[in-house]
Formats: structure tokens, C-alpha cells, sequence
């Protein structure tokens, strides 16, 4: 996920009010004053997190994030399960229950997976510079988690128990297209009445807001693979049919497909072909991150690439195209985007305004949580963040306290429906 919006909707407290929506009073003064109590308590949990090297493949270090996570889910007084996902690295998630004496079902999503290799922490140690906390993993996804944490022990501090159900699921793939438990995900999600995935929004510390997600791309893989006929390269190469040329050919014809398909977006990332110098390849094959944001994109994006091989270069080659769907995209339906705006309102109870964004290029778990269009879903209750999936990725303390207050607040006004 987290890749630069393609849309922001930006909409003022001004507007806010112009258009009908009304900001729920003041603010709740006794929860955002736990909110500011809790800050140090999770500055230091995410430090304990960021410590952990818990990359998609490293089973080792995702196992003592699920001990580190299932171990406060159930001091929080959570009925705790872990699941081995069923594909993958074959980590394990976390699920918490907790069972209320509401009528709400409610669940909270994020991550325990990064996108960092073993070892990293020592050449991108965790530290704090001025209103910044550095670290592999803090903003995507540990931060998330540590607002799960954080926001449930103030509400159960408060004796909050306005839910028929509230369920937590903490997964080990996310990064990996949720692979493994991605299926499961869509499954627990259709049990309950609003789900709210925690990812992280993208820091703006020089001013007074953050935004919410009502989309995010879905994703697909797609191979190329050319064929051939080897022959050696210094005696006899006419006798070949150079694989490695055809594919460029191809490449090079189908770089922009998707322009003509509104809702996808390919492009070419990796390629190999050959084995030895001196021989012409009879194989040559490339991948290709795909995204899409429509129903039918996969299946269009397929058709076209079909058609547009048959054009070759070299004769006597043979040039098939196969995409592999992966995450299903993530458009917030209508009781997603009634809940966002509660969100608004409730960021206009401290003085800050709360962006909605209409889609990133990024791909979320909220795909597979909002994929049968049972529960209402938004995203991005995380912390905020920039620099993940690179060097240098940070979360802004500043965000803290706001998020807590949003999370906690709007928990209890969906208990109250």
C-alpha cells in the first residue's frame, strides 16, 4: 500500500458546515485527555515493535510480533486465536474477541508484516528527531497496531462495552498481497457491521490535518513469456529465434496498454532470459506489478495484452500473457462514506480537519474486508507516516493524540447506533 493519491477531496470545516454536517458538539473532553496520557505508553510500545524484525518472510520475527501483539490482546481481556496462514511464509495470525452488551459488530484491522530484510535495523536504527520517531515498519503497519492497542485500553479503562461484538485481527502477509490470509479476512469482515482498517495517512506536519481512505487499488501479477529457438551465438545465430529480442519488442508494445483501459494501470518491473553468452535465448520472460480499480480489470487488461502479442517481431517465436489477480481493489460504499464523515465531524471536536481521499494507487486489506459489500469500511486509522517502503520511514507525533481521540470516539458513537 501507501503509494501518492491520485485524488484528494479536500473538505474544510467551513464546508463542513455549508453542507449540513453538523460537528458532534465538544469535544469529549475525558477522552482526550486519555488520549494525551497515553502518548508515552504508545511511543513506547512502538519502540518495542520497530525493535522486532518482523519481515514477510521472516517467520521467526513475525512469530514474536504475534506473541508481542496476542499478549496485550489479552491483557486487554480478549479471547485470543492464532492462525496459520494458509499459504505463504506460513506465519501465524493474531485474532482477539472481545463480547459486549451491544449491538454492533465491530472490527479492527492491521498488519504486523514490513517490507524490510533481516538486519535492517542497523543500518536504519529506530531514533527520534525533533517531532519525528524513525523506524523499518513504524508507520506501516506498527503504528496502526499501536492505536489498536492504545484505543482499547482507554476505552476498557472507561468501562466501554457498547458492542455486541468487537473482533481484532492482526495479519502476517499483508505486504505479500495478504496471501495467506486475505481469504480470511474477507470472511470475518462479512460477520460484522463496520470495519475499520488501520494503515497509515500520509504526515502533514505543517499543518492541522490528516485524511481518511475510501479507496485503494486492487493488485495483480502478470508474466510474459516469450519462446524461442536457441542456437549459438557466434557460429550459427540465424539458426535461432532470439527470445530476449522478441521480448523487448513486446515489452516496448505493450508498456501502455492500460491507457486505454480506464481502472488499470501495468507496469513492467522485472525481466529475465538466457542463461549462457554465448548462445541465443529460446526463453526469455518478465513481470509486471498490475492495479486496478474496476470490477472487470483483469479480465480487460488480459484481453488486450492477448490481442497485442499476436504483432511480432521475430518470426517462429511464440509470445502468452497470464495475470494472476491478487488483492481485490477498495471502493467505500455508501455506509463507508457516512462513517467517514462521522470521522470528520469528529476531527472538527479538537479544531483539526480530516481529508477524505478517493483513491491511492497502494492496496489495502480494507479490498478484502469490503470485497462482498456486507460491512461498511474505511481506512487508514493509522498513524501518520511517510517514507514506508523506503529509507528513513517515520510517523508524526504530533498525529498521536488525534488518532487516539478518533478512534476512541468514533467506537463509541457506533456504539450507540
Amino acid at each position: 500500500m501507501k503509494m501518492p493519491v491520485k485524488r484528494l477531496v479536500s473538505i474544510s470545516l467551513l464546508a463542513l458546515a455549508c453542507s449540513g454536517l453538523q460537528a458532534l458538539a465538544a469535544a469529549d473532553e475525558k477522552l482526550k485527555a486519555a488520549a494525551e496520557a497515553a502518548q508515552p505508553a504508545l511511543i513506547e510500545t512502538l519502540h518495542d515493535m520497530v525493535m522486532i524484525e518482523s519481515g514477510s518472510g521472516d517467520v521467526e520475527g513475525l512469530s514474536k510480533m504475534a506473541d508481542f501483539t496476542e499478549a496485550r490482546l489479552k491483557a486487554l481481556g480478549a479471547q485470543t486465536e492464532r492462525r496459520k496462514t494458509a499459504r505463504g511464509a506460513g506465519a501465524d495470525m493474531v485474532i482477539g474477541t472481545f463480547e459486549g452488551s451491544g449491538r454492533k459488530r465491530l472490527m479492527l484491522i492491521a498488519h504486523m508484516d514490513t517490507v524490510y530484510q533481516k538486519g535492517v535495523l542497523a543500518s536504519q536504527p529506530y531514533r527520534v528527531e525533533g517531532s519525528r520517531i524513525y523506524g523499518p515498519g513504524i508507520a506501516d503497519d506498527k503504528g496502526g497496531i499501536a492505536v489498536i492497542l492504545r484505543s482499547l485500553k482507554i476505552l476498557r479503562q472507561a468501562g466501554w462495552r457498547d458492542y455486541a461484538g468487537l473482533t481484532v485481527s492482526f495479519n502476517p502477509d499483508e505486504e505479500v498481497g495478504s496471501i495467506g490470509s486475505g481469504e480470511f479476512i474477507a470472511e470475518l469482515a462479512d460477520q460484522h457491521d463496520v470495519v475499520l482498517s488501520c494503515e497509515p495517512t500520509v504526515a502533514e506536519p505543517a499543518a492541522k490535518y490528516d485524511s481518511l481512505l475510501l479507496g485503494a487499488s486492487g493488485t495483480a501479477t502478470a508474466t510474459m513469456e516469450v519462446k524461442g529457438r536457441a542456437a549459438h551465438a557466434g557460429a550459427a545465430p540465424q539458426l535461432g529465434r532470439n527470445a530476449l529480442i522478441e521480448l523487448a519488442h513486446q515489452l516496448l508494445q505493450t508498456e501502455d496498454i492500460a491507457k486505454s483501459i480506464p481502472g488499470t494501470q501495468l507496469n513492467w518491473t522485472t525481466a529475465q532470459a538466457g542463461a549462457v553468452r554465448n548462445q541465443i535465448p529460446e526463453k526469455a520472460v518478465a513481470g509486471a506489478d498490475v492495479r486496478v480499480t474496476i470490477a472487470d480489470g483483469v479480465e480487460r487488461l488480459q484481453a488486450a495484452l492477448d490481442e497485442k502479442v499476436k504483432q511480432k517481431l521475430i518470426a517462429d517465436t511464440e509470445t502468452t500473457v497470464k495475470i494472476e489477480a491478487g488483492r481485490p481493489a477498495f471502493v467505500a460504499g455508501d455506509a463507508g462514506r457516512a462513517l467517514a464523515r462521522e470521522g470528520q465531524a469528529i476531527y472538527a471536536e479538537i479544531d483539526r480537519r480530516l481529508d477524505l481521499v478517493e483513491m491511492t494507487g497502494g492496496a489495502t486489506d480494507a479490498g478484502y474486508a469490503n470485497r462482498d459489500g456486507k460491512a461498511a469500511v474505511v481506512e487508514s486509522f493509522g498513524l501518520a507516516g511517510f517514507g514506508y517502503h523506503a529509507r528513513d520511514e517515520y510517523i508524526d507525533i504530533g498525529s498521536i493524540v488525534p488518532r487516539l481521540y478518533l478512534m476512541t470516539r468514533l467506537l463509541t458513537e457506533l456504539g450507540k447506533k
